[in-house]
């Protein structure tokens, strides 16, 4: 039997906002990327977020990403790497502070949108990243990222405890990284094809990809879009594949205890 994690991008909202749909999610996913304020997220949605997470026992993890609410975060700010490190350290520190008003705890980190993608390419970006989550969390922290990239490097690099993820619903590329958004093949939204693709992977560990070659992965987890316009049917679908063929989906990160 292969343990595998199951995590989805939540507390997106903002103020009257609500963007998915994270309680039907929370009781699907077992492990949660919440928001931090950047991209998405204010102080009661973080709050609520978390206090879901808690009351489904899923782990935790901070999602920072750029300042950048009009763009949700998927576009690529010309930041220079000390605001890169001091972006993720306030956006992970204030998760962090909002989860022990909640009675919780943060489990580990994975950035979010175009700034994992920079992370992805660039080690120094990566190393950034890495310095501010060690500052906040310790050595000893946890960190999530996109399989074969250049954050997952960083996180071995620096000794952290790094988990390896791929993507439900996103494409991929013959390098291994993300098909761009608005791209052909970036987006999968049928829950069937979604999960044959990774029902094949854990077959073979080979990923496909859009116009070229398949792609050998590592999996200590996989993503689903909470805003996706079928993020419930993919994870739902891809969960109940998943335990069928034998896997035992659990967090990769340890859930926090009530």
């Amino acid at each position: 039997m292969k343990q595998i994690d199951l995590n989805a991008d939540l507390g997106e909202g903002y103020g009257p906002w609500k963007i998915g749909d994270d309680a039907a999610m929370m009781r699907i996913v077992t492990s949660a990327n919440i928001a931090c304020g950047g991209h998405a997220g204010d102080n009661s949605t973080m709050f609520e977020a978390l206090s879901c997470a808690k009351e489904n026992g899923v782990s935790i993890g901070a999602h920072p990403g750029f300042e950048d609410r009009e763009g949700f975060g998927r576009r690529r700010l010309p930041l220079t790497m000390a605001e890169v490190e001091r972006l993720s350290a306030a956006q992970i520190g204030a998760l962090c502070g909002v989860a022990a008003l909640a009675g919780t705890e943060v489990a580990y980190v994975k950035p979010h949108g175009a700034l994992c993608n920079w992370a992805a390419e660039v080690a120094d970006v990566a190393d950034a990243i890495v310095r501010a989550v060690v500052a906040v969390m310790g050595s000893d922290a946890a960190l999530l990222a996109i399989s074969g990239t250049e954050l997952e490097k960083s996180g071995l690099r620096h000794g952290l405890r790094t988990y390896s993820e791929i993507f439900a619903d996103r494409g991929y590329t013959s390098g291994g990284l993300l098909v761009p958004r608005g791209t052909e093949g970036a987006m999968i939204h049928d829950e069937a094809v979604a999960t044959q693709r990774l029902l094949g992977f854990f077959e073979s560990g080979l990923m496909p990809t859009v116009g070229g070659e398949p792609v050998a992965l590592k999996a200590h987890s996989i993503c689903v879009h909470g805003d996706g316009p079928r993020a419930l049917d993919i994870a739902g679908n891809l969960r109940a594949a998943l335990e069928t063929a034998g896997h035992a989906v659990k967090p990769f990160a340890a859930s926090i205890p009530a």
